[in-house]
């Protein structure tokens, strides 16, 4: 079909495309890519909203997410909880606030007050668009993902056609879209936790940068991965609570040694089996969020080396 020049596609050089310096790279070093869109994924009470705040509140003012991840280009933020009533929302951000001795009525943070908010209709998808090209956040919260439409999540076209909005905002707002989202049951952790996100896997797929939180007996483990970087080493997470004026999410560790390098499977293996622990080889996958193949590989190799043996109620160290 003949077309007249101005129905023609816009196209630039690649040289003529504008670089970054690395420091603008990241919304949230390691954790989040600027311009980014993406998921925290995680099972129900995986603390996935709390993580989202804490996120836009170091967006909002600079200062460090989880108590340990830069900000470099702090920015206003818009943030929509749908399963939160607006005091609610304003407790929590208050007294993560207030841990990091900041004052309230300064904190960048938009919340939309619409009671219902249906991304699957032009409707809202216009007052959405319209509302960020007012307030131009550089980061735009959404949780849970479930709450913002009607249509079948297990839909590849449905759900494709949602994600497109939500890129379509990412570009024209040069901003990053953090969706908050349901994994299913049992779902492994890990670089891998990405295929146990609930629905279809243009979900997943969809991701520039993806965070995980997973639960594992006490501990609750937060994972990432980027299309475009390496992931940040896994760190374990606590949901501080010792004063109820001041509860916040921080990490506590980080699964490296002491030379900061990445800990090996089989070191992390060890870990788990401190103190006279004994778990089975399904817990310790669901723990560490490998693949069985790889955990079979380790306990294998540790079992050769004295290092660990088998009981009937699990696996256990020897030393």
């Amino acid at each position: 079909m003949p077309a007249s020049a101005d129905q023609a596609l816009p196209v630039v050089r690649v040289g003529e495309i504008k670089g970054e310096e690395s420091s603008q790279r990241w919304l949230v070093e390691g954790l989040w890519g600027a311009r980014s869109v993406g998921v925290i994924g995680g099972a129900p009470k995986c603390a996935k909203t709390w993580l989202g705040l804490d996120m836009a509140l170091s967006v909002a003012t600079g200062t460090a997410c989880l108590g340990k991840y830069a900000v470099p280009e702090p920015g206003p933020v818009l943030v929509y909880l749908a399963e939160d009533a607006l005091l609610v929302v304003r407790e929590r951000i208050e007294g993560m606030a207030r841990h990091r001795g900041l004052d309230l009525a300064n904190v960048a943070i938009h919340v939309i007050t619409a009671p219902v908010l249906r991304l699957d209709q032009d409707r809202d998808r216009t007052r959405l668009w319209e509302t960020t090209k007012r307030l131009r956040p550089r980061l735009l919260l959404l949780d849970p993902l479930v709450r913002l439409h009607g249509i079948d999540e297990n839909n590849a076209g449905e759900v494709a056609e949602l994600l497109a909005y939500f890129r379509s905002l990412q570009r024209q707002f040069d901003l990053s879209v953090l969706l908050v989202h349901h994994t299913r049951k049992n779902a492994a952790g890990g670089v891998t936790a990405g295929q146990g996100l609930r629905g279809s896997s243009d979900i997943h797929a969809f991701g520039d940068s993806n965070l995980y939180l997973r639960r594992s007996r006490e501990h609750l483990m937060l994972s990432s991965e980027h299309r475009a970087a390496p992931a940040s080493a896994p760190v374990y997470l606590e949901l501080v609570a010792t004063d109820a004026e001041t509860i916040h999410l921080e990490a506590i560790a980080e699964l490296r040694d002491g030379n900061g390098k990445h800990r090996s499977l089989e070191e992390r293996v060890l870990d788990l089996l401190a103190g006279g622990a004994v778990l089975t080889r399904a817990k310790l996958r669901d723990s560490l969020g490998v693949k069985n193949e790889r955990l079979g590989e380790a306990l294998e190799a540790l079992e050769r080396a004295s290092r660990l043996g088998r009981t009937p109620a699990g696996w256990q160290r020897l030393d």
